[in-house]
């Protein structure tokens, strides 16, 4: 239940704030073309991000474009405790949901890091079947720091599973293309079009001064969100993310024409999507 009203295929884009597993066991079977998920990583770290902005003015500490000077300004620190005891004790029972609330056309996304994503296979396999192992995503990116004792990890890793093997919706031609990294190699009209995405994805990260950012911690690209709710589902399918966060998964879904709904516990995840929600005004935002 939510707020004494039950979801429905016919109720409004939702932003819930509560207990996700609590929400989830409330939904009824097969109710979603996509689930996408970005759980905490398991780091054992505080997480945080503070908002930065610029402003103009005489004498600033910055000089930029012409020669203009800027100050930096900070904004609010948003942060979540990214440490858990028992991690796959918390995930379990959340992917076991997310495997029935799946309809049988749908697909998983599960995005995690190189700390817990070998674990998470082993799951899925088991949860899903070795036969609904759709693929193994690497999104690269290269920003931040460097470790100079080993290599430096610049990768995640988003796991995919279907539902139905047999029965599953794909559309690797709505997805956006890339560039070709030798485009000399084919035709000028195919470096013009640019290629379909294999299974290694290049894409920045969300720069904390860039006109996407939200002040979130481990806010996600929208690029990314776009290119999986462009083949995996169509204009009108519901998409569920129930680790919400910034609210990606909404703002991407919402620009494709598709239906969201998003779960967070975490206060400051659903004061920035209130923020970043306040262009569409028909998204309900609700308490569990």
């Amino acid at each position: 239940m939510v707020t004494g009203d039950r979801w429905s295929a016919d109720s409004p884009d939702m932003v819930v704030h509560g207990d996700n597993l609590e929400l989830l066991a409330s939904l009824p079977n097969e109710s979603f073309q996509l689930v996408y998920i970005d759980p905490p990583f398991n780091t054992g770290k505080k997480q945080t991000r503070q908002s930065l902005r610029t402003v103009r003015t005489e004498g600033g500490s910055r000089i930029g474009f012409q020669g203009k000077s800027y100050n930096t300004v900070k904004g609010t620190v948003f942060g979540y405790n990214d440490v858990f005891e028992n991690y796959w004790e918390f995930l379990e029972p959340r992917l076991e949901e997310a495997w029935r609330l799946l309809s049988p056309t749908g697909t998983l996304y599960l995005h995690l890091d190189f700390r817990e994503s070998h674990y998470a296979k082993v799951l899925l396999d088991a949860l899903f079947g070795r036969e609904c192992f759709l693929n193994e995503i690497i999104w690269a990116y290269d920003y931040g720091a460097r470790s100079k004792k080993k290599w430096p990890a610049k990768h995640d890793t988003i796991l995919v599973y279907v539902k139905d093997p047999s029965a599953y919706y794909f559309d690797s031609q709505s997805v956006d293309r890339e560039p070709y990294m030798a485009p000399g190699l084919v035709t000028p009209e195919k470096a013009e079009r640019g290629k379909l995405p294999t299974d290694v994805w290049w894409h920045t990260i969300v720069s904390p001064t860039g006109k996407e950012k939200t002040g979130y911690a481990t806010q996600k690209p929208l690029g990314i969100l776009r290119r999986i709710i462009q083949a995996s589902s169509q204009p009108g399918d519901w998409v569920l993310d129930f680790f919400g966060g910034s609210g990606t998964t909404g703002a991407a879904a919402a620009e494709l024409d598709r239906r969201f709904l998003l779960v967070d516990q975490n206060p400051e995840a659903i004061e920035i999507m209130r923020k970043r929600f306040s262009t569409l005004p028909a998204v309900k935002f609700v308490e569990s």
